[in-house]
């Protein structure tokens, strides 16, 4: 079994993070509220590879480019770090060879978060 199964992306204002990454990635997301705290659900499709996650605002998410580091995966970065741009995002570390893994890239978010991207 992997380890990881769920992450949360911190955010101060939901609706701002929520067209960040809709316009950066294409994502639709599905908000709840769980013990106070506002929740967006990213995508998730029983039986697909990878894991799920949320925006999360509450008085325990602060957002910060310190912690740890979610990855995105991609088929195109340079046009995820173009759109990121545009939709108010800062490129931290530019798309970068890994070798026979393929490339990596970091740009902080709206809401001050630092994520990563993966191409193969």
């Amino acid at each position: 079994m992997n380890p990881v199964v769920y992450f949360e992306i911190p955010v101060t204002v939901m609706e701002r993070a929520i067209t960040f990454y809709t316009s950066v990635f294409g994502f639709s997301f599905a908000q709840d509220i769980i013990d106070q705290n506002e929740m967006a659900f990213f995508p998730f499709e029983d039986g697909a590879r990878g894991i799920t996650g949320a925006l999360a605002k509450g008085e325990i998410y602060i957002p910060t480019v310190q912690g740890i580091l979610v990855y995105f995966g991609t088929n195109d970065i340079d046009s995820i770090l173009q759109k990121a741009i545009e939709a108010g995002g800062e490129v931290l570390y530019p798309k970068t060879s890994n070798g026979e893994l393929g490339y990596v890239a970091e740009f902080k978010d709206c809401e001050g978060n630092r994520i990563a991207l993966h191409q193969k």
